[in-house]
């Protein structure tokens, strides 16, 4: 598997690379040469693959010789060893449940993937793999869960503070180990600015082997691809062959994934990008003009993005055609108010407790029925994380509904351990020289 740079397409570098560089000199990102094609007959009889089945057959497909066939399938099931079920709503509605991972969130599928990858290309002896990652949420807690404990690595999070809800924070902040913790008296945009000019910094280079962990890193993008090829697989096995996707969207990595997955031969008849305040995307496709803006807190803290990275990713998927883009994907945003009327309703509607993201993508998904009352296809949304992590949102008798989780109730009896700085890049750089 060669890339190369969304600033450079004459760039070539293998994936091994590209996984430990993360992110090209000249501030691109990674994308592959080649997008190959799923066999047909894959696609025609997917209902009988089983979640690792199907992962294993879009890694090889992506990945072809770059880890020997037997290492690749016991990383594959060693990473997606958890379920990700399409819940049946109602006769076209659905809920695809990404939440349950260890960390409770959709970002399971990639930290995992991406802390074994790197784990297996570390070889013994090698200076330690510092890896810098800025959440708005759920990255942190799943990339801080995907390497706790792998030898030779350190990972770096930092986090907005005040930002994050107590148990995203929590599991960014209970770990100890090899996972340092950091708030950053800022947004997540500021804590993705000070991780982007780190990868830039030429003495941060020359000192420590730096990577990233956010999904501006190739190996997060891959495993996303998974679900939404098991998706489509249990929607075929109840009978849909069409399927429309909704997508809480924060940072663009998840649809770009689901777009990633559609170049490689996903029957997919539309995609939703579901955003909350922070509406870069949806203002875009509406007016051709990319303006980005500094980010809002919501109640949807995980998509509180205002320039979201991988965007240059799904523009480069399409050639820069936004034209092409608009065919395929809706974009609509909502607010919070809006944020906890979906919440509201779909507890009514459905007896399901639905996280703010969870409920955006909802809102989206009602919004393009109305819109396209003809269009038959399963509907599904997205259901990112779990409910638990946002206690604060829900009004008292949907609260009650929420079971928490036993990782959840055991974080709260641990110390936390998490350093505190402003946005100043200088200042940061001299915390990373300081260790």
């Amino acid at each position: 598997m060669k890339l190369y740079s969304t600033n450079n397409k004459d760039l070539r570098v293998s994936f091994q690379e590209a996984v430990f560089n993360s992110m090209p000199q000249d501030k691109g990102l990674y994308m592959p040469v080649e997008i190959l094609q799923l066999e047909q007959e894959f696609i025609d009889n997917i209902e009988k693959y089983s979640l690792p089945e199907i992962a294993y057959k879009i890694a090889s497909t992506l990945l072809k010789d770059e880890i020997p066939a037997a290492d690749l399938k016991a990383l594959v099931e060693e990473a997606a060893n958890f379920d990700a079920p399409v819940v049946k709503l109602d006769e076209e509605t659905f809920v695809l449940e990404l939440f349950h991972g260890p960390s409770l969130a959709f970002k399971d599928f990639g930290a995992r993937f991406m802390s074994r990858i790197m784990a297996y290309f570390l070889k013994d002896g090698e200076q330690l793999l510092d890896v810098l990652v800025a959440t708005s949420g759920d990255t942190g807690g799943a990339v801080a869960l995907g390497f706790l404990g792998v030898p030779n690595t350190r990972v770096t999070i930092l986090f907005p503070k005040g930002k994050v809800s107590e148990v995203q924070r929590l599991q960014l902040t209970t770990n100890g180990k090899n996972i340092r913790a950091i708030a950053v008296d800022g947004t997540f945009d500021d804590c993705q600015a000070l991780v982007k000019q780190a990868f830039a910094d030429v003495e941060l280079n020359a000192k420590f082997r730096l990577t990233s962990a956010n999904s501006i890193n190739i190996a997060r993008l891959i495993p996303q691809t998974f679900y939404y090829f098991n998706a489509y697989a249990q929607l075929k096995r109840q009978g849909f062959k069409d399927v429309v996707f909704s997508v809480p969207s924060g940072n663009f990595g998840n649809i770009g994934a689901g777009l990633l997955a559609y170049k490689m031969g996903l029957p997919v008849h539309q995609f939703i990008a579901a955003t909350n305040a922070n509406d870069t995307v949806p203002r875009f496709l509406e007016s051709g003009i990319y303006e980005t803006k500094p980010s809002v807190q919501t109640y949807a803290n995980a998509m509180d993005v205002g320039a979201p990275s991988n965007w240059v990713r799904i523009m480069n998927l399409f050639n820069d055609d936004r034209n092409a883009i608009q065919e395929l994907v809706k974009a609509y945003s909502f607010t919070d108010e809006e944020t906890l009327s979906g919440i509201n309703e779909v507890f009514e509607q459905f007896n399901y407790v639905a996280c703010p993201h969870t409920a955006i993508a909802y809102l989206a998904t009602k919004t393009y029925t109305e819109e396209n009352p003809g269009d038959k296809s399963a509907k599904v949304f997205l259901s990112t994380a779990h409910a638990c992590k946002f206690p604060e949102v829900f009004p008292v008798d949907i609260l009650k509904k929420i079971q928490l989780p036993t990782q959840v109730e055991s974080l709260k009896n641990n110390p936390e351990l998490y350093d505190e700085l402003g946005k100043d890049f200088e200042e940061f750089k001299g915390y990373l020289l300081e260790e």
